[in-house]
C-alpha cells in the first residue's frame, strides 16, 4: 500500500513544478492568468466580498495602475496605512475628493486606493483571508494589472524576540511545521507549497535602517487556525496543558527556527505562489511569547510599534516607484460604473451573499 506522505510529497512536488512555470500563471505583458477557465465564460464575474463586479465596474479604470497590494487585519490599521502612504509617496488627491472605502457595500472588507497602492483589511484568520485573496487574485487579472506585489503588514506574538521587534517572513508554517497550505478540494486533500518571494524579503531587509531603536530580523513564521489553544497559551476558556509544556513547546518552535506566530502567513503565502504573485510578510511582535501570553504593553506604545512594519514597506514601496519614474494620477480609486444595472446589482448581491 502507498504511503499517504509520499502522495502527498508527491502532490506537492508535482504542485511546484507547474507552479514555477510562469507561463501558466503570467501573460507575457506580465498580467496575471488565472488558473480557472471557467471565469472567462462567466456573464459577470461578482466579487461578492468586494462589492466590485467585472460587468458592473470598469476594473481596468479603476485598477489597472496597481503595483502593490497591502492588507493587514483591521479595517482601520489598512485606513491609517492608506492615509499614510499617501503622504510618503507624495500622491495627490484629485480636487474636491477624499479617500473612499471601495468595498464599503460589502460590509467585510476595507479597501483604498492611493494611486499605484492598494490598502485593504483581509479580518482575521485562515478563512477571512483565504476569500479575500481568491477575490484579489481575479480582482487583479480583470484589472488587467501588471505585476502586483501582494504584502501583508500585521502583528504577531514574537517567539525569543522582543516585543517592537519587526519581522520579515522567510518562511510559512504551519503547526505542525509544515511548509504547505492543505484544503480539501471536491472530498480530498490538495497541498500547494507556501512559498514567499526571496527578493523581495531580501530587499525589505536590506531597506531596514541600523539607526532604528529596534531590531528587523527575518525568520519562519508559524501560522495556526486558533488564537488560544492552537498557540499554546495559558488563558484562553480552555487549557489542558501545563506551562511547563507550553514553554517546552515554544523551545521545539525556537530549535526549528520559528521567530513568530500568526493567523494568515501560510494561505497568504501559498495562494499568492500559485498564482505567480511575488508577495511577503512584514509583522511587528506584540511581545515574547516565553514571557506570557497577554499584551500589557500600554496603548500609545503599541500604536507606534504597529507603524513600524508600514515604515519598512513604504520605503520599499517609495524605491521601487523611484526607480519606475512617475507614476499615473489616473485611476485614483473613485468608482467607474459600465453598467448601473448591473451595479446595483452587485451591491445588492454583495450585501445579502453569505
Amino acid at each position: 500500500m502507498t504511503d499517504p506522505r509520499f502522495e502527498r510529497n508527491e502532490m506537492m512536488r508535482t504542485d511546484q513544478n507547474h507552479n514555477n512555470d510562469e507561463d501558466e500563471t503570467r501573460y507575457p505583458d506580465g498580467t496575471v492568468k488565472l488558473r480557472n477557465p471557467n471565469i472567462e465564460l462567466m456573464d459577470q464575474d461578482i466579487l461578492y466580498h468586494l462589492a466590485l463586479g467585472s460587468e458592473s465596474h470598469d476594473l481596468v479604470e479603476m485598477f489597472g495602475d496597481v503595483k502593490f497590494v497591502c492588507m493587514g487585519g483591521t479595517p482601520k490599521r489598512m485606513q491609517d496605512f492608506a492615509d499614510y502612504i499617501m503622504k510618503e509617496i507624495g500622491y495627490k488627491l484629485p480636487t474636491g475628493t477624499t479617500l473612499q472605502d471601495i468595498s464599503r457595500y460589502s460590509y467585510r472588507y476595507s479597501m483604498y486606493k492611493v494611486g499605484p497602492v492598494l490598502s485593504i483589511s483581509h479580518g482575521m484568520g485562515v478563512p477571512s483571508i483565504s476569500i479575500l485573496l481568491h477575490e484579489m487574485i481575479k480582482l487583479m487579472y480583470h484589472a488587467k494589472a501588471k505585476d502586483p506585489v501582494f504584502i501583508r503588514i500585521g502583528t504577531c506574538g514574537g517567539v525569543g524576540v522582543d516585543g517592537g521587534t519587526v519581522v520579515i517572513s522567510d518562511g510559512a508554517y504551519d503547526p505542525l511545521l509544515n511548509n504547505y497550505y492543505e484544503v480539501p478540494v471536491l472530498g480530498k486533500l490538495t497541498s500547494r507549497p507556501a512559498i514567499l518571494d526571496k527578493k523581495v524579503i531580501r530587499e525589505l531587509k536590506a531597506l531596514a535602517d541600523v539607526e532604528d531603536p529596534y531590531e528587523t530580523v527575518t525568520g519562519k513564521t508559524m501560522c495556526t487556525s486558533d488564537f488560544y489553544e492552537g498557540q499554546g497559551r495559558l488563558d484562553g476558556a480552555f487549557c489542558e496543558y501545563t506551562e511547563t509544556e507550553k514553554l517546552k513547546y515554544l523551545e521545539h518552535l525556537k530549535e526549528f527556527g520559528i521567530v513568530n506566530i500568526e493567523m494568515e502567513c501560510v494561505p497568504f503565502a501559498a495562494l499568492t505562489h500559485h498564482a505567480g504573485i511575488k508577495a511577503a510578510i512584514v509583522c511587528v511582535a506584540l511581545l515574547d511569547r516565553f514571557n506570557g501570553d497577554q499584551v500589557s504593553t500600554p496603548k500609545e506604545v503599541l500604536n507606534e510599534w504597529q507603524v513600524r512594519p508600514q515604515k519598512l514597506v513604504a520605503k520599499y514601496i517609495k524605491r521601487h516607484l523611484q526607480m519606475k519614474g512617475k507614476f499615473s494620477l489616473d485611476g485614483h480609486g473613485s468608482m467607474a460604473v459600465k453598467s448601473p444595472r448591473r451595479f446595483k446589482l452587485v451591491q445588492q448581491e454583495s450585501q445579502t451573499f453569505e
